[in-house]
């Protein structure tokens, strides 16, 4: 940023606590010498053990200049390895590591070309680090815009540094990082201890105002059209016109009219390029190369150019009329086509850009066939995606296996609905074609995306039909089987899930299909263990590990899955956490979104019976905001949302159990039918609709009972007889909830502890003595669990208690806020000063608690700091408001 610094005699700033100036040739930083520092320290103590430093800020922040300066401060003691992610339609598989593999060459560079696995890549870079006598500083910027599979290289590596004398400095745009952006998810997993979170923050006042100053400007025009940005700060102030430009795009286009012709015509056709424009893009135009840097417009850029910025570059590109930046993209590809290596998402880019259909085909098949191989399922998709759009003058066979290679990333990368609507097109043209076997093909993967997007008659009718369209001995006749058996285990049908599957893994067997084999051994083995057979357990566990040693990463999942699940349906809470923890690890690393936000759910669930609210909204929030908006992915998320957000009585939750609720009714399995019948019960029973609630229990436990489930047939029969219906024990109920009904509420409670369901325990002790009841009462109260507090405190009326705990005070400016009773305690002790740990232990709460907790507040207070957060809450009288 050029200008003349602000004065190291000026108080520090709160944000940045740095006034000093740092001088590189004829630019300066300002206000960025203490973060030049921490980064000099941390790279020290990288030699020790790696670390991470996540630098954050918005577009302009400085991010690039701060590391840029760091680099080359390093000198002879780092060995920097930058790579960047572009502001690509469809983002570059692994951009960054193709990036570092050209400086590296060797191995890595080798593995990249030749489109090797994921693991094989990630491998070779470790290898490149590990081979080195110089000490790595690993740069990655803009992350923000990264790819899945780059994303999964930031999470393997960040759990690999700590072994290696390395620091990872990652930038991104945290202004274009939303809450269900993947970055987030993957900045969570990394080992905290390692994390240095950097957040660059707009000049101060001051600054400005003495920059401005010494440029001869108005110092309160350049703050108010600047916002203290700094790229934004030295674009204005560097530009020669006298008067002031109203937006940075009429700033740099007023740079650009300077120019002679030939040089604004370089200048456009960089402006389409993201991120930089190659050595090939402007070979022949030295002169307007020259002209442009001379005039600020372009900088050099590895052996290329580039705009200082892409917010500059993106303000010239937006000034183009659609008719031109076509021409410009057209050119584009034409140059970047016959360039050796080109990455074929850049073309795809342009083509895109350029309405070229036949490049859209060609460059799009490769693309996907390359994000594919490297783990980019999101990212091949949407190349497919792109390719099929112009598919039409293919011959139906190769179009057909285009769309099937289009679905199974789509599958992958969690897209249920779109990958069943892209089956059924290719299994028309397979019926076109005559071609049995590849018919079946079809209807297996029609039956099972169905079964996933909520579809429960198409998945049946088609699993139906895939068995009679084979032909006796076919050999996918055992895979049919097998999904047959998944879909009875799915519906709780147990002695028919377990005959088709058997069926189905002797078949496969004798064929040495290993797949078919592993697959019908889970649908087997998950039927054993909703039955209590303690062997099926280890089975599974056996599943997962063959599956994974034969690299069927769907199907290691899918054991993994159902280990952690299943413990949720059997209400062992305990259980399913740990085996959660390890599903979603496994889940993430192999890029099965469509598990991911299942598990996220799911996880939801269990943190809402283990009273950490905080962290199942959390968690409920990051399902619900992935790609899939509707099937079985999303349920488990909106019933702990709905759950919570009703026994708070906050606005909305009637509407989500209602959504809940229809995507249970599509797939008409008593896993999700029971679970959101019960939580509609509560909610209408706490709203004073006792028999809209008895209406809720009475339909969903029909069929609980119908097929036998223990614990929905048992929770059901309870939510019946609490709202006024008869008492009655199902067959087969389950142990706590037989209790429940028989009136033995301590036994019950105990018996609920056991199992990890402490939220549930709380309903077992609001039955019984004074002390378990003040008890409840005092949990929900700081659970912020209002109407359900409210409702329970009539019902203890009801029952003749004259000392009821009243609840707690209203907080006015909380409530304001819309923060929980928990979380205005917590914020009044940031206010105090104290650290997570101190909190923890202050509200004997655990430390992950509380971080949920803070990450709650900031979001409801609209910061995205612990000090911005205490500045607002002193402004708004918040702390102490709320009774401790």
């Amino acid at each position: 940023m050029k200008a003349s610094g602000c004065s190291p005699r000026a108080p520090a700033n709160p944000e940045t606590g740095d006034r000093r100036i740092i001088t590189i040739g004829d630019v300066e930083l300002w206000e960025r010498s203490g973060t030049l520092e921490l980064l000099d320290e941390l790279l020290r103590e990288s030699t020790r053990g790696g670390r991470v430093v996540v630098v954050a800020g918005e577009a302009g922040i400085g991010k690039s200049v701060l590391v840029t300066e760091f680099a080359r401060r390093c000198g002879a003691r780092a060995r920097v390895l930058w790579g960047g992610c572009d502001r690509l339609l469809t983002p570059r598989a692994l951009g960054p590591l193709h990036d570092i593999g050209r400086q590296t060459g060797g191995v890595l560079a080798d593995r990249l070309g030749a489109g090797a696995a994921q693991e094989e890549i990630f491998t070779a870079f470790l290898e490149e680090l590990s081979g080195t006598r110089s000490h790595p500083l690993i740069v990655v910027e803009d992350a923000h815009w990264a790819d899945e599979a780059t994303l999964d290289w930031l999470l393997w590596l960040g759990r690999r540094i700590g072994r290696l004398p390395a620091l990872l400095v990652v930038t991104y745009r945290d202004d274009e990082v939303g809450a269900g952006h993947p970055l987030r998810g993957v900045l969570a997993a990394l080992p905290s201890a390692l994390v240095r979170r950097v957040r660059l923050r707009p000049l101060s006042p001051a600054c400005v105002t003495e920059q401005a100053g010494l440029a001869g400007r108005d110092a309160a025009t350049v703050h108010r059209l600047t916002g203290g940005n700094p790229l934004l700060v030295t674009e204005l102030l560097g530009s020669e016109d006298a008067a002031v430009p109203a937006t940075v795009q009429d700033l740099i286009l007023d740079r650009l009219r300077s120019l002679p012709p030939p040089a604004r015509e370089l200048a456009h056709l960089v402006s389409v390029l993201p991120t930089r424009a190659d050595a090939a893009v402007v070979a022949g135009a030295p002169d307007q190369v020259e002209t442009c840097v001379d005039a600020g417009v372009l900088v050099p850029a590895g052996d290329g150019v580039a705009f200082r910025h892409e917010l500059l570059r993106g303000a010239v590109e937006e000034a183009l009329s659609p008719t031109r930046r076509v021409v410009l993209h057209r050119r584009a590809l034409g140059i970047l086509a016959d360039v050796q290596g080109i990455d074929p998402g850049r073309l795809v880019h342009h083509a895109l850009n350029a309405g070229d259909g036949t490049a859209i085909l060609r460059y799009g098949q490769s693309a996907g066939a390359g994000a594919a191989r490297q783990g980019a399922h999101r990212e091949a998709a949407a190349h497919y995606r792109a390719a099929v759009a112009h598919a039409g003058g293919l011959p139906a066979e190769r179009r057909a296996e285009l769309l099937e290679t289009y679905a199974e990333q789509a599958y992958l990368a969690g897209l249920a609905e779109e990958a069943l609507r892209v089956r059924q097109a290719a299994l028309l043209l397979r019926q076109e074609l005559g071609q049995s076997e590849l018919i079946g093909e079809n209807l297996r993967w029609i039956s099972r995306l169905a079964w996933w997007a909520g579809h429960r008659e198409q998945a049946w009718e088609a699993a139906s039909r895939l068995v009679t369209v084979l032909e006796p001995g076919d050999p996918r006749l055992a895979m049919a089987y097998s999904n047959q058996s998944q879909l009875h285990m799915a519906a709780h049908q147990l002695d028919e899930a377990v005959a088709w599957g058997a069926r189905a893994q002797d078949l496969a067997d004798r064929l040495g299909d290993v797949a078919t084999s592993v697959h019908a051994v889970i649908n087997v083995s998950t039927a054993r263990l909703v039955r209590g057979d303690e062997g099926a357990w280890e089975e599974l566990r056996a599943a997962h590990e063959r599956a994974d040693a034969a690299g069927l990463a769907d199907h290691a999942a899918r054991a993994l899955v159902v280990l952690a699940t299943v413990p949720v349906q059997l209400a062992e809470y305990g259980v399913a956490a740990q085996a959660i923890e390890q599903a979603l690890t496994y889940a993430t690393d192999h890029n099965l979104d469509g598990y991911v936000q299942y598990l996220l759910g799911v996880r939801a669930v269990v943190r809402l019976e283990s009273c950490d609210w905080d962290g199942a909204l959390a968690d409920a929030e990051a399902s619900l905001t992935r790609t899939v908006k509707g099937g079985v992915a999303m349920f488990p998320a909106l019933l702990a949302r709905g759950r919570i957000l009703a026994a708070r009585g906050e606005p909305g939750a009637a509407a989500i159990l209602e959504e809940a609720a229809r995507q249970a009714e599509r797939t008409g399995e008593v896993q999700r039918l029971g679970p959101v019948a019960a939580a509609r019960s509560e909610h209408f029973l706490w709203s004073g609709a006792a028999g809209r609630a008895r209406e809720e229990a009475r339909h969903g436990l029909d069929l609980a009972v119908s097929v036998r489930h223990p614990v929905y047939a048992g929770e059901l029969a309870y939510r019946w007889w609490l709202a006024g219906g008869d008492r009655q024990v199902p067959p087969g109920t389950a142990a706590p909830y037989r209790m429940m009904i028989d009136g033995a509420w301590a036994d019950a409670a105990a018996e609920w502890a056991r199992r990890g369901a402490l939220y549930t325990r709380l309903l077992a002790l609001s039955a019984g003595d004074q002390a378990a009841a003040e008890e409840a009462l005092r949990t929900l109260d700081g659970l912020g669990a209002a109407t359900s507090a409210r409702w329970l405190r009539g019902e203890l009326r009801k029952r003749g208690f004259t000392r009821i705990p009243r609840g707690p005070r209203r907080a006015t400016a909380a409530n304001a806020a819309g923060l929980t009773p928990r979380q205005a305690d917590v914020l009044a002790l940031l206010a105090e000063g104290l650290s997570n740990a101190e909190i923890a232990a202050r509200l004997s709460l655990s430390a992950k608690t509380v971080d949920h907790h803070i990450s709650a507040v900031l979001a409801k207070l609209g910061v995205t700091s612990r000090g911005q957060a205490v500045a607002l809450a002193h402004r708004m009288n918040l702390p102490g408001e709320t009774a401790m």
